[in-house]
């Protein structure tokens, strides 16, 4: 039981950290090349892409915790460094229940003057949620090397 909650853990938290590097290095640079100065074909596009994600990264995020809870049930070594693993991604789910309640609706609702504003702040939330989301799985896995 303990390797299938370690692959459900691990596999949901890569998932995860690889989904935002993905949108944030890759996906995000290609819509901004693409569209070039056209920002509302890119931020359609963008809202189309983002449109009903919020919920399954929710899911996404409640698994991956009630899993790293069960592992730690099971075993209690190394506690601290699975608290501070918590405390990481409960900052980086703050951030991203940030950007998913006030930040897109600020988006939707943005002037075209507006949005260079909004969309380098995305960049900078991103970022955050990917460092601190990446640090927790980089420490998961040194957890279970120890």
């Amino acid at each position: 039981m303990t390797a299938v909650l370690a692959i459900i853990h691990a596999g949901l938290a890569a998932a995860w950290v690889g989904g935002m590097a993905y949108s944030l290095f890759v996906v995000q640079p290609k819509l901004k090349k693409y569209f070039g100065p056209d920002q509302d074909g890119r931020e359609t596009l963008t809202a189309v892409i983002a449109s009903g994600n919020r919920w399954k990264v929710i899911g996404l995020i409640a698994v991956i915790a009630l899993t790293g809870g069960g592992l730690l049930l099971i075993n209690r070594d190394d506690w601290q460094l699975h608290a501070v693993k918590g405390l990481l991604l409960l900052i980086a789910t703050g951030i991203f229940w940030y950007v998913s309640w006030r930040h897109w609706p600020q988006r939707v609702f943005a002037t075209t003057a507006e949005l260079p504003k909004l969309q380098s702040r995305l960049v900078t939330l991103a970022t955050a949620m990917l460092g601190l989301a990446g640090t927790a799985f980089a420490l998961g896995v040194l957890a279970a090397q120890l």
